[in-house]
């Protein structure tokens, strides 16, 4: 037998123990995968670009009967232009969700369910603990967001057919070229997301209750969204991750920009790195019993 700790408390545990092989990301993964919010987030992002196709059908072309031509006007005239306007459509709340649920729900759910302690007693690492749900977290966000684009991207190709990006001010862009900034869009989104990732996990370790942790980081992502509509903050709201959320438009234009989405993902990756180390650096200190 040899002796480690958790916190100042010596453990026995059997010759051969390894901190660095237990609860393997695949275990994680695979329990995370198995649960019902999973499986009912899943379904609703790939049911999304059905809806939206079904809208179109029985609406009629969208952007008819007015004069003003943005994105959403052009999601009928390619299956590129289709999954631009899904992304649009969910980039500012749908896609929030997933990314609070999976990161905010894990550590909470442990504690609500009351095996937070026996993970811990198994011994598992809280470091170890907490960094192997992190990353599964942040990979079902991932997922959930390349779910979206590709969904609609078949949709729309199967419905309008394979094409060029029709820009809304004017001009296309080769479907090839259109596909690679639909990529680029993505990982903004995932990234700009970050914080509300973050913010979900560092609440997820200070309750027991999952349903605060997922909504703290929702409503406080909603409260970040309401303050960047008041304009009397002027430059204030250059630090709020919320005004940067739509900065991935630039990557749909003719020629691509980087200025708005660089200053939009260091911002949000300094949030991020704070509140991930709040995270690891309470939770290491705080008294399980749950």
């Amino acid at each position: 037998m040899s002796t480690v700790t958790d916190r100042a408390e010596p453990v026995e545990v059997a010759d051969g123990y390894r901190a660095g092989r237990t609860l393997p990301l695949r275990v994680e993964l695979v329990r995370q995968l198995k649960r019902r919010r999973t499986m009912v987030m899943g379904g609703v992002l790939f049911a999304l670009p059905f809806v939206l196709l079904v809208a179109f059908q029985v609406g009629g072309d969208p952007g008819s009967g007015n004069n003003r031509v943005n994105l959403m006007d052009t999601a009928t005239l390619s299956g590129t232009n289709f999954a631009a306007v899904n992304l649009f459509a969910a980039a500012g709340f749908l896609l929030v969700i997933p990314v609070a649920l999976f990161c905010g729900d894990t550590v909470a759910s442990e504690a609500g369910w009351s095996s937070l302690r026996y993970l811990l007693a198994a011994p598992v690492p809280r470091a170890r603990l907490l960094w192997s749900k992190l990353v599964v977290g942040l990979g079902l966000s991932l997922v959930a967001m390349v779910l979206l684009p590709v969904v609609a991207l078949a949709v729309g190709t199967a419905a309008y057919g394979w094409g060029p990006l029709e820009l809304p001010t004017g001009g296309s862009m080769p479907a090839g070229t259109a596909a690679q900034r639909l990529a680029v869009t993505v990982a903004y989104i995932f990234v700009s997301q970050l914080v509300t990732a973050a913010l979900a996990f560092w609440l997820s370790t200070k309750t027991d209750a999952p349903l605060g942790a997922v909504g703290g980081a929702v409503g406080l992502t909603i409260v970040g969204n309401v303050l960047d509509e008041v304009t009397a903050l002027g430059d204030w709201r250059h630090f709020l991750p919320a005004h940067w959320q739509y900065a991935w438009l630039d990557a749909v234009r003719p020629q691509l920009d980087w200025t708005d989405m660089i200053q939009g993902m260091s911002l949000s990756i300094t949030y991020a790195l704070v509140l991930f180390a709040l995270a690891f650096r309470g939770f290491a200190r705080k008294d399980v019993v749950s």
